[in-house]
């Protein structure tokens, strides 16, 4: 499938599906000692009386809410430079009991938050000046069904980060530790000089 924007291509997917069939099953482990996302402040708290309109619309306007374990990397990063962390997330609203419409959501989801594993990495926050970042490769994979508007834990790392790039590499689960889905993204990240 390709997307057009002003007679340009800005998107190419290819999908493959497949019927539920029984076989082998496994999964690795989901980490232990987090925090619930009810002891964790929204964004909406952690962006209160920031008066920009990027932060108003991420802390009132999307449909996602999304807890950061740890300081979240929107003005600094305030936490260790580590390439992995973790983020709570769910829809705003509930959803209707479609699972595809579930999927898509998460899907939409997978992509708010990923490179800030690169991010977090380098001390780079979402308000560096002249930080330009942009998803390039985005690949998920749904292991076994889950609402989203229940939490979900979205773990996240980066292996790499070169020339512009940053590799980072999702997994997400449900509260009782089932893995749901697992995603990789390559993004252009790019910071001026001297950060």
């Amino acid at each position: 499938m390709q997307a057009y924007q002003s007679g340009l291509p800005i998107l190419s997917m290819i999908a493959s599906f497949q019927d539920t069939d029984d076989g082998l099953e496994h999964q690795l482990d989901m980490p232990a000692g987090l925090p619930q996302p009810e002891d964790l402040p929204s964004a909406a708290q952690a962006l209160n009386g920031v008066e920009h309109p990027a932060a108003t619309f991420w802390a009132n306007h999307r449909p996602f809410d999304g807890r950061h374990v740890g300081s979240p990397v929107y003005f600094a990063v305030e936490d260790e430079r580590v390439a992995h962390q973790a983020v709570w997330v769910k829809t705003v609203e509930a959803l209707p009991d479609d699972e595809n419409l579930h999927r898509a959501a998460l899907a939409y989801a997978s992509d708010y938050s990923i490179l800030e594993s690169v991010f977090r990495r380098h001390g780079v926050a979402w308000a560096t000046p002249g930080l330009k970042a942009a998803s390039l490769d985005h690949a998920m994979w749904w292991h076994r069904f889950h609402r989203v508007d229940d939490w979900l834990l979205y773990t996240q790392e980066s292996p790499s980060a070169r020339g512009g790039r940053g590799l980072a590499l999702g997994r997400i689960w449900s509260r009782d530790g089932t893995l749901v889905a697992s995603v990789a993204q390559e993004g252009m990240i790019r910071v001026p000089a001297g950060h």
